[in-house]
Order: structure tokens, then sequence, then C-alpha cells
């Protein structure tokens, strides 16, 4: 958690954007595969920053990616990418 003070002199807290990542990668590590939405739920975070974390863990290649019907599934990448 990092404390900002913005010019009026109010200190706002602000979580930094790595722990975000961290929270929904260790999230995902827990579970065999889960939605955004199941991801929102248990982290409590909100679906514009999940969603930011899990492009930033796809473009790592970190993520796997499975689309069910209009569901994407996103699971760690046990193996390399096809």
């Amino acid at each position: 958690m990092v404390v900002i003070i913005n010019k009026m002199g109010d200190k706002i807290k602000h979580k930094k954007r790595s722990s975000v990542v961290d929270n929904v990668y260790s999230t995902l590590k827990d579970s065999d595969g889960l939605t955004i939405t199941e991801i929102v739920k248990e982290t409590k975070l909100n679906r514009s920053s999940v969603r930011t974390a899990l492009a930033k863990l796809d473009g790592a290649e970190k993520v796997s990616v499975r689309k069910i019907g209009m569901a994407k599934v996103y699971s760690l990448n046990r193996g390399k990418r096809r």
C-alpha cells in the first residue's frame, strides 16, 4: 500500500499494480481455472483491475485462456503455448 499526498494535502491510499497482479496470480494458483467474475468475487478487486492484471499475465505467458461459450476461463499456463 502506498500513501500519496495530493496537491491539497489529502492522503490517498493507493494499491501498487504489481500487488494486484500478484493477487490475481495467487488466486489462479489455487484453482483449476476461473472466469473474470469468479476472480473478482474471490479477490474483491474491481473488474477493470482484474482484466488489466489478466492481460499482463497473458502477455507474459503466465496464464492460458480457454473460451467456453461466451465465457473465458483463465488458468495458470502449465506448459508451452501453441
